[in-house]
């Protein structure tokens, strides 16, 4: 919205453009955090530099189609991910060339993340047979995840699918949104207690019968490190060699299979906290968009639900993933050139607030 002039931004433009502001000064703070860890301990950032850049590309990519093309562009992006599942299912990092992809949660994310895009283009949809359709494709996903036998991607796919669905009834965002962020919390913190060996022996025993001894011991491998070294951690890609687990293993891709636990080890307490900057600035991105409130809640449901696959798992060592997660969120928060919001949403113009803009 302009003044009448037509040339002054109003308050929600300034806080849509500090959003922008504060993902590129988080972004760079990320790449930079791991030059220094890597320049103290000698390690290797390049992993986390690329990481970097896949989301910022991703992001941008996003930003640029959603505005031009606000329908196909996400629905684009899902049949993307789907393809890159179904067609590579060797894909994989490091050592691991011959183990299929959903071993590292990576094919759970694909889908995931194609999920959110196939609602998100759902909601932007105006006719009811286009949107009928999108979400049939959204489905389709989740079906297709349960036929490579991605039982995790199949639960992230169908909550995914169930959330999209209720957001359509919230008219403000900024609870859920909440609520999305204390679920990674609580995620990341049952991480970390089964690390320390901190759960109780009634809910341990299950839980590593479903995360399985090999990945709960590097774990604690993970964790021992962030110990040693709790400011700068032992250096970005340093963990497989120092890890005596993963040096037992006949093959290994050199991850302890958890993200905020590998930032921990890698790169101390401070790598942990521009993690979670990441994932916070994301979600006040989709706050602060003008884009409906379906819309935003959907791609931050799928992207709470890659947060914690990986939490579990080492689906950020994936480019694909990373570049996928920076897509979902430019796609939402994107400003689309042409209004092609629903006309029944009546919150298609209002701020994350709930104040009409």
């Amino acid at each position: 919205m302009t003044s009448a002039a037509g040339q002054e931004p109003t308050s929600d433009d300034d806080r849509r453009d500090g959003a922008d502001a504060a993902g590129v000064v988080i972004l760079g703070a990320c790449a930079t955090w791991s030059l220094i860890t890597a320049a103290v301990h000698g390690g290797r950032p390049e992993g986390v530099l690329l990481a970097v850049l896949a989301v910022a590309a991703g992001y941008a990519t996003g930003r640029i189609g959603g505005a031009l093309l606000p329908v196909a562009a996400p629905c684009a992006g899902a049949l993307a991910g789907v393809g890159l599942t179904v067609g590579l299912p060797r894909l994989s990092p490091g050592p691991e060339i011959f183990t299929p992809l959903g071993h590292a949660g990576a094919s759970a994310a694909l889908l995931t993340l194609s999920t959110g895009a196939a609602c998100c283009a759902a909601w932007a949809a105006e006719a009811p047979a286009v949107r009928l359709a999108l979400r049939v494709l959204a489905a389709g996903v989740a079906v297709t995840a349960a036929a490579l036998g991605s039982v995790g991607g199949f639960v992230a796919c169908v909550a995914v699918l169930l959330c999209s669905l209720a957001a359509g009834r919230m008219r403000h965002r900024g609870p859920a949104l909440a609520g999305l962020a204390l679920a990674v919390a609580v995620t990341t913190g049952l991480t970390w207690a089964v690390a320390g060996n901190a759960v109780p022996s009634g809910l341990a025993v299950p839980l590593e019968g479903q995360l399985t001894q090999h990945r709960v011991d590097l774990w604690h491998d993970a964790l021992r490190m962030a110990r040693s070294d709790a400011a700068l951690g032992v250096g970005p890609g340093r963990f497989g060699e120092l890890s005596g687990t993963a040096t037992r293993t006949l093959i290994s891709d050199g991850k302890p299979h958890s993200a905020p636990l590998q930032q921990a080890a890698e790169q101390g307490i401070v790598g942990v906290a521009l993690l979670a900057a990441a994932f916070c600035w994301v979600l006040y991105a989709l706050w602060r968009t003008r884009r409906p409130t379906p819309v935003a809640l959907t791609a931050g449901a799928a992207l709470t639900a890659l947060a914690a696959i990986a939490c579990v798992g080492n689906a950020l060592s994936f480019t694909t993933v990373s570049a996928g997660a920076g897509l979902l969120a430019g796609l939402a928060t994107a400003r689309p050139l042409v209004d092609g919001s629903p006309r029944h949403a009546p919150d298609a113009r209002r701020g994350g607030d709930g104040a009409v803009r």
